[in-house]
């Protein structure tokens, strides 16, 4: 765990997580950063504190020291979101000190108690301040569904700091460089991807209210942004909150300029076409991403497509019905409301179809209201006919996804 001072009386407390699954689902394969924040004014306050994945609180305790604070001068603990990451040592430190108060919304403070057993609890509402003395103010807005219901903000008035839990997070580790304004080109490229990651796995679904959260963090005067996961955005906050805004068009069927070619195939017939569309895109310039399902990890898969503009679905017909692995993708997808976006399928048949069907119920089920360009199915290998319709929608689709461009 490494200690960074963000202002006056500000600490963060940092530490890189690696090889778990986020939420027990998503693969993390550049890992994630666990942020806690200590304010200090006559009184101290830590909001959303992480010990260490193993929950150790001795982690915790010895980096405190190098800041000159010890667990008996801790006063309130601020839970801006109840997820374990962020609040699972409570329990332990309530071990070690007893006479702390625990801030937090109403629907986080039914989780605290039923959660750990927790009754010292002060709840707080929109506006609601903590005066830490020494000029240290904070104040409480509720972001609820970003990405739990119980989710807040915590304001800092006196540095204008926004502690914003999970909203503005990302994945991926951070070892030399912390601060937006120290992050390399090539850093920051890494950043805008785990970001987009970190939005498409975890916040997606929640988009609405996510839209709602960006337009409260207008509303508040911020000079930093310190989030409880990746870097800290104290030379320009507004950058997160415009990704953010463009994060969540993605989710509505915006992209990048680029195509995700979602595909899988049992004996080759249908990977005959993805090869030949490979060999299109190529010769049209077009940037594009290669799934092939079920070899890709769900925590990829959805984060291309999420941040795609156009979307081409490889995928036979299985025992009457889709390709398992691709219709399993579809669901995915679905599940974490990605819509609107772009798209285009084509695929092999053996005895008989029923894959276009299956397709058309995933979307129709999910409601995602994806945009289809007529699909091409083809018997057994693709002919030169079938390679020709092909084309021509692969055509189509590039044409028709300029339009849902955003970079």
């Amino acid at each position: 765990m490494k200690t960074l001072k963000i202002a006056d009386g500000i600490h963060m407390l940092t530490m890189n997580v690696e090889d778990i699954l986020f939420e027990g689902i998503w693969e993390i394969a550049n890992g994630v950063t666990l942020n806690s924040y200590i304010v200090q004014g006559e009184k101290t306050a830590i909001i959303d504190g992480v010990i260490g994945w193993d929950g150790i609180p001795e982690t915790l305790y010895s980096t405190l020291e190098k800041i000159g604070v010890k667990p008996d001068d801790i006063d309130y603990l601020i839970v801006n979101h109840m997820e374990p990451d962020h609040s699972g040592w409570i329990s332990n430190f309530r071990k070690i000190k007893d006479d702390f108060t625990i801030i937090c919304t109403d629907k986080a403070a039914k989780m605290v108690s039923s959660f750990y057993g927790e009754d010292r609890i002060r709840i707080v509402k929109e506006g609601d301040t903590l005066d830490l003395g020494k000029g240290k103010l904070l104040s409480f807005h509720p972001v609820p569904n970003v990405h739990w219901p119980d989710t807040m903000y915590t304001c800092e008035r006196d540095t204008k700091t926004l502690f914003s839990c999970d909203m503005f997070g990302a994945f991926g580790r951070m070892t030399d460089h912390y601060f937006d304004d120290e992050l390399t080109a090539e850093e920051m490229d890494f950043f805008e991807f785990e970001g987009i990651r970190y939005y498409s796995n975890v916040m997606t679904t929640f988009t609405p209210s996510i839209r709602k959260a960006i337009e409260k963090a207008k509303e508040l005067e911020i000079n930093i942004i310190a989030p409880g996961h990746g870097p800290v955005y104290r030379k320009n906050p507004q950058k997160i909150m415009d990704d953010y805004s463009r994060f969540s068009l993605y989710a509505e069927g915006a992209g990048k300029n680029e195509i995700t070619i979602l595909w899988g195939s049992m004996y080759g017939m249908t990977a005959k076409a993805v090869d030949f569309v490979e060999s299109i895109l190529k010769r049209e310039g077009v940037r594009y991403n290669r799934l092939e399902m079920p070899l890709e990890s769900d925590s990829e898969m959805v984060a291309t497509v999420f941040k795609s503009a156009g979307v081409i679905i490889g995928a036979p017909t299985y025992e009457y019905k889709l390709f398992p692995p691709v219709a399993a993708a579809l669901n995915e997808l679905g599940r974490k409301k990605i819509t609107g976006k772009l798209a285009f399928r084509f695929g092999s048949y053996g005895w008989s179809g029923g894959a276009e069907r299956e397709l058309n119920e995933i979307i129709e089920r999910n409601k995602m209201n994806w945009d289809f360009i007529e699909s091409v199915e083809f018997e057994g290998a693709p002919v030169e006919e079938d390679l020709i319709k092909i084309e021509a929608r692969v055509l189509e689709l590039i044409k028709r996804m300029r339009e849902k461009v955003v970079e």
